[in-house]
């Protein structure tokens, strides 16, 4: 309980979550890069991950434990900072702010509003019922045509747009979350941080553009079905 009410402790706390929500994210976009093998490809990939049962559920409940636990430390630590900043010292450190950095809250919040979007419609099939996985014909393996879903879920240009906008609030979080847990476990210097930076960027340009071309490449018709 002491490390959890230290700040150095919650600092902790958000790094490590935070890496273990990035490592997520990679490894989804890979999964969901399958896509682009075509329907063999995201198909194949979605019954894998369906053969696992129960296993999948607890594994998404788990990560949405860490994703709150990492938005309710990121929002105290936040506004206890702002409260402890006296306003000199807020003018010098506003220096070296930037937006990414001031908006980690907004950002934070939409992405979590977003992740509860995106499971009631690719996993729940609750949003857009008559073109999800559970109501489309089977494939030729029958196995449920997720492929279909996520080509007719993207050609509708409302849907992508949501993504798309998701991926940048995404890309703003990350290029300053990373840059913070390397800052948290004193991987860096005075010397260093620029360097520290352009990383940060670079593993969020990464997670942009991955994920924002596979609904631009659907709605521009290079991937169809």
């Amino acid at each position: 309980m002491q490390f959890i009410q230290s700040t150095v402790g919650r600092k902790i706390i958000m790094a490590v979550t935070g890496l273990i929500l990035i490592s997520f994210i990679c490894v989804h976009l890979l999964g969901n890069s399958s896509v682009f093998f075509g329907a063999d490809g995201i198909n194949a990939y979605a019954k894998h991950l369906h053969d696992l049962g129960p296993l999948v559920w607890v594994f998404r409940l788990i990560m949405l434990a860490v994703f709150g636990i990492h938005i309710i430390f990121g929002i105290q630590l936040t506004l206890e900072n702002r409260a402890a900043t006296p306003g000199s010292y807020a003018v010098k450190k506003m220096a070296r702010a930037n937006f990414a950095s001031e908006t980690m809250i907004v950002s934070g919040l939409l992405l979590l509003v977003f992740v509860a979007y995106h499971i009631l419609h690719f996993t729940m099939h609750v949003t857009n019922p008559e073109i999800s996985a559970s109501h489309l014909p089977v494939d030729a393996l029958n196995r449920p045509d997720v492929f279909s879903m996520v080509v007719l879920s993207f050609q509708k240009f409302i849907i992508s747009l949501i993504y798309v906008a998701a991926m940048v609030f995404l890309f703003l979080h990350v290029s300053h979350g990373f840059q913070s847990f390397i800052q948290t476990f004193g991987f860096n210097n005075g010397s260093s941080l620029p360097v520290v930076e352009k990383v940060s960027k670079g593993v969020a340009l990464v997670l942009l553009f991955g994920y924002i071309s596979i609904p631009i490449l659907i709605i521009a018709g290079i991937v169809k079905i």
